[in-house]
């Protein structure tokens, strides 16, 4: 496939444009807190959540948290960043980390059929004849052929384990052939939790304890959340004829793994900062619960891409997301904010939000105990917020040594007019898609333009093999980008120049 010179160019030299020229005067969290506080408490007047919880991670830590509201309409306890909710299908993505945890361990393979570890599904019948049986990584993404079951899923988190047991044995009706289209099913992540249990031999519940949330000092979640210390436990309400009503409150059961886990928002942000940590691939120790490679794997999504609007105020005039659904998690690029991994949550009593930003290092999440209250907007408005102050920092991609060499040896063919400087450095295809004199009369028309470039701004490297650039010339500008061939020793593919818009001069 050929190297498109257009593609991308934008974005890419974004990052190498200095941080003056994207946000003059960056402020700080701090300041622009009463922006975000701002932004959550008009979500809680407008929904009419009785309390909510809300927080800032970054550099891995909880950098901003704030509690709003009440726990419990009764004795009026304010929320603090210790109280407990539900985070309802947040909890996915517990699970998800689970059953890749236990395929790090070799205790199961992703590409398994799922009744290998739930022999009750052996007698399902399938839709057509020729559909695919289900797979342990089919039901991580939502592809099993499940209806979707919001309403309904939600309502069996105190389904007995023996009752889920006949309910699987029984079969189910599916809504499409498996593998065919994404449609969201806790059905298929509770028999992610049973697969759990099966594969680790205990029960899911304790699984995530012993592997996620002890390891990481989450000591005051988990599953049975009735059982919670009630000073501190937010008790989940909904708005119904113009007033709250609490709603039952469940007991774990066997669709925990779909929805069950119950967090403070201090606990909640050490699951947060560790999942951020994963980023940038590195070589420091792995000493994390799960290997950063791991948590990185969560953003792969199955190709079943949608076009999509950001979440929140600025949708309706933000560039399109291209979205998937990884594992346990709804991944989409955004052209402001990066790669975002995000999931709400919603359940009889509680609404919930997460979205982490990996190219940054952050993350905004947000709980609340009212049904189905789910605070996406205020969550991304804020991370909206941080970017226009400047807050969302880029790292860097490293430039590497055959990137900066290649690129010296591109500048002084510029300079020198023809391609003498990158003699030996050209990959086999180069002078077969572009000969040399045309080359040559390239250089000459570029210099009538914008004339010699004795000075350049910092590389934008893509990743190791390839990176953008701008020249800085007597009479403009000049873009570029650069790829090098998969081929030791490295060889440039493509090289390509372009006179910089006048806006960007």
């Amino acid at each position: 496939m050929r190297w498109k010179s257009g593609f991308a160019l934008a974005l890419m030299f974004t990052a190498a444009l200095p941080a003056a020229a994207q946000e003059s005067t960056p402020k700080t969290l701090d300041q622009i807190a009463p922006e975000i506080d701002a932004l959550f408490a008009k979500y809680q007047a407008e929904a009419h959540v009785p309390g909510m919880v809300y927080g800032v991670v970054s550099d891995g830590r909880l950098a901003y948290v704030k509690g709003i509201g009440v726990q419990n309409i009764a004795d009026k306890r304010p929320v603090t960043p210790d109280s407990l909710f539900r985070i309802a299908s947040m909890t996915k993505a517990f699970t998800a980390l689970s059953i890749l945890k236990l395929r790090d361990d070799g205790k199961l393979r992703l590409d398994d059929m799922a009744e290998q570890y739930v022999p009750e599904m052996k007698g399902w019948t399938y839709p057509t004849k020729d559909s695919p049986r289900i797979r342990v990584r089919d039901l991580l993404q939502h592809v099993g052929g499940f209806v979707t079951d919001d309403p309904w899923g939600d309502r069996q988190q105190v389904l007995p384990q023996d009752e889920f047991t006949k309910m699987i044995a029984a079969g189910v009706p599916f809504s499409r052939v498996p593998q065919s289209a994404h449609e969201y099913s806790n059905f298929g992540y509770a028999l992610l939790g049973r697969i759990v249990a099966n594969a680790s031999g205990m029960a899911y519940a304790d699984y995530v304890r012993q592997t996620i949330l002890t390891p990481l000092g989450m000591t005051s979640s988990g599953f049975d959340a009735p059982k919670a210390p009630k000073a501190r436990y937010a008790l989940g309400y909904r708005w119904e004829n113009e007033r709250w009503t609490a709603e039952p409150e469940m007991i774990d059961g066997a669709f925990n793994s779909m929805g069950g886990l119950q967090v403070s928002a201090n606990d909640y942000a050490r699951w947060v900062a560790f999942l951020l940590s994963a980023w940038p691939a590195r070589d420091d120790a792995d000493n994390g619960p799960v290997k950063r490679s791991t948590v990185r794997e969560i953003a792969q999504g199955l190709n079943f891409v949608a076009v999509t609007n950001r979440i929140g105020a600025s949708g309706a005039t933000a560039c399109k997301q291209a979205a998937a659904y990884g594992m346990g998690w709804r991944v989409a690029q955004d052209c402001d904010l990066g790669l975002t991994l995000a999931h709400g949550g919603g359940y009889p009593g509680y609404g919930s939000h997460v979205m982490l930003m990996p190219d940054h290092g952050v993350a905004v999440f947000a709980l609340a105990n009212r049904t189905y209250a789910g605070p996406s907007a205020p969550a991304w408005d804020a991370a909206v917020a941080m970017d226009k102050a400047g807050l969302l920092e880029t790292r860097p991609v490293p430039v590497s040594a055959a990137i900066a060499e290649a690129y010296a040896a591109a500048r002084a063919a510029y300079a020198a007019g023809d391609l003498g400087p990158l003699q030996g450095r050209l990959a086999m295809n180069f002078l077969l898609d572009r000969s040399a004199d045309n080359w040559k009369a390239e250089f000459a028309k570029l210099k009538a333009e914008v004339g010699e470039c004795p000075a350049d701004e910092p590389l934008a490297p893509t990743g190791a093999m390839s990176a953008a650039f701008r020249l800085d010339c007597e009479k403009g500008k000049l873009d570029g980008q650069l790829l090098l061939a998969p081929t030791k020793p490295s060889a440039v593919q493509a090289l390509r120049f372009r006179v910089a818009p006048p806006e960007a001069r």
